[in-house]
């Protein structure tokens, strides 16, 4: 096997697997802040809730700490050549990820972990509010560094080939980061509402905790459909904005779009065939991707042929990520747009399907979350730092294949069994209640 393919697969892995955890802190944490808050302004019943989610909220961060730690160590060992090259840059939003935001969610969490009767109630609830702050600063630092490697700014390439930073604020605030992370932020956002109200259905539908099971599926399906309409607009339109403008052949790989057209359609279901060029049984809506990417119905869309082939990302993957993020965010519209007219309408808490849809839908943000960053990592490709470094061009040449592989094993097996554990201790806080 490749050598850098088994470090790509040995990363998608442990970043994909990782990626599970930040979803739940940053969509859980205004949960916790808000719940705290109302605790501290004498709500009884929030004092419940708040202890709660507070549990779940640090068994995620937890699980994220722990499976966090081995992918600061691949960079190193099996992305000698990349960190060589750009570690001044991207080692900048990394540290400060570490030294801020791990910082300051680490040591609040700590106060509320920690809290006593004699603890000031509105001191815990603003440790609870710098909770939520970190969990959203360290996702920012997060984004920052990949925004970078999407649209290298702010830096200068060295008489030895290193890059340099030149910038920090450049990179910081860099144009393809701000709506990148207002989507990954949206995302989790509906994940967090999606858990909340699915694990209020479960307490109504199983006749315990009633009056918070209420709280929860109100509280829930409000955040989902206000998150989910905002991931449509602005925070996903903007984001393809971005997209169209900086990287148009990922747009071209997430439409199946392989012929340039005026006027081109958008495809709603269809099947690439890369060898053939072109989609499969498509059903199309013309002239609308012109419009969504530019503005104008009859605008100039740059098609997969329009590009050298070795500068095209691998078509089938990130085309069928991206329609499954899209699909299941219009579900989600759907369900939480449903599930908030019952609300108004005074029968969401009795009407029994609806309770069953919020349950069963919770695991789908996840799928959501993961494939969107499918599309933005796969449709990178062939480079790791856009137009200016290729993937083939960063692994470590001392680490072969199998050596990869081998610790590939090790992490599956290490991430199962945490996986089984963080399953248990979720699981047994739910069946337990509310304390």
């Amino acid at each position: 096997m490749d050598p850098v393919l088994a470090d790509r697969l040995q990363f998608a892995f442990t970043i994909m697997f990782h990626y599970l955890f930040p979803i739940g802190t940053m969509g859980l944490a205004p949960f916790v802040a808000g719940y705290t808050w109302q605790a501290s302004e004498g709500d009884v019943e929030a004092v419940r809730a708040a202890r709660f989610w507070t549990k779940i909220f640090t068994i995620n961060f937890a699980a994220g700490v722990v499976t966090g730690i081995p992918m600061e160590f691949q960079f190193g060992t099996n992305w000698a050549a990349f960190a060589q090259r750009s570690g001044s840059i991207v080692g900048q939003p990394l540290a400060m990820e570490g030294m801020f935001a791990f910082f300051l969610e680490s040591v609040f969490l700590g106060v509320l972990l920690s809290r006593t009767r004699t603890t000031p109630s509105r001191f815990v609830a603003w440790s609870a509010v710098a909770v939520c702050i970190g969990s959203w600063l360290s996702g920012f630092f997060i984004v920052v560094t990949d925004a970078w490697m999407q649209h290298p700014v702010g830096y200068h390439v060295a008489a030895n080939g290193t890059l340099e930073l030149d910038n920090a604020w450049a990179v910081l605030l860099s144009p393809f980061a701000g709506w990148q992370y207002a989507h990954v932020l949206t995302g989790a956002l509906i994940a967090g509402g999606f858990i909340v109200s699915g694990i209020g259905a479960y307490y109504l539908l199983s006749e315990r905790e009633t009056p918070l099971g209420r709280r929860f599926v109100r509280d829930g399906a409000i955040v989902g459909l206000l998150f989910s309409l905002i991931a449509v607009f602005p925070t996903g339109d903007r984001n393809g904005a971005d997209v169209t403008h900086f990287q148009p052949i990922k747009l071209a790989a997430m439409e199946g779009l392989f012929e340039t057209a005026n006027g081109a359609p958008l495809a709603i279901i269809g099947m690439p065939d890369v060898k053939r060029q072109e989609l499969i049984d498509p059903v199309v809506v013309p002239n609308v991707l012109s419009f969504l990417a530019y503005g104008n119905f009859t605008a100039n869309v740059k098609g997969l042929t329009a590009y050298a082939e070795e500068l095209r990302p691998p078509v089938e993957v990130t085309y069928y990520a991206y329609h499954v993020m899209v699909g299941l965010g219009t579900i989600f519209v759907a369900a939480t747009g449903l599930a908030v007219l019952l609300l108004w309408r005074k029968r969401l808490f009795t009407f029994r399907p609806m309770l069953w849809i919020l349950m069963l839908l919770m695991p789908f943000p996840y799928i959501a979350n993961e494939a969107g960053w499918t599309v933005t990592e796969v449709g990178r490709q062939p480079w790791i730092v856009y137009g200016v470094m290729r993937t083939a061009e960063a692994g470590s040449p001392n680490v072969a294949a199998g050596e990869t592989i081998f610790t590939l094993v090790g992490f599956a097996g290490m991430y199962f069994i945490l996986g089984v554990l963080f399953l248990y201790l979720v699981l047994r806080e739910i069946a337990e209640g509310p304390a």
